[in-house]
């Protein structure tokens, strides 16, 4: 948090990789494949869908204000954003990180997994209180 970017690190070399992301990195989330990694910018409202096998950016969207917390979905093909000070939560399509649903969530929306045996996404809220979606 705080900075620009983010390190990859080759476990078998111990080999590290800057890679510019944008501001305010908060989550990161990576595809089953390894291949992409999703990064919530926090200080630009954005979420970055980034090559690692490249080491490039390849595309950001805008969610809401603050973006957190992310869950990808088992299959890789869905992204799930809380958007802290918009009290929402985002649905991307990871193959071209447009946005498929925006919901109310509730009040400072804090972190998001998806229970992959039930397929529903489960917000924790600030407040205290858990929120369950039907991912649809």
């Amino acid at each position: 948090m705080g900075g620009t970017e983010v390190v990859r690190v080759d476990l078998r070399t111990w080999k590290t990789r800057r890679i510019g992301v944008g501001y305010g990195p908060r989550a990161e989330a990576l595809s089953p494949s390894g291949r992409f990694l999703y990064v919530s910018l926090n200080g630009e409202g954005r979420v970055a869908k980034v090559d690692v096998w490249r080491g490039v950016v390849s595309r950001k969207v805008s969610t809401g204000s603050a973006p957190r917390s992310l869950a990808i979905a088992p299959d890789g093909k869905s992204l799930y954003v809380v958007n802290y000070e918009s009290g929402t939560v985002t649905k991307l399509r990871t193959s071209d990180m447009s946005t498929l649903q925006t919901i109310s969530a509730c009040f400072h929306p804090i972190g998001i997994t998806y229970d992959r045996a039930t397929t529903r996404v489960w917000v924790a809220c600030y407040t205290g209180s858990i929120r369950v979606y039907n991912d649809r």
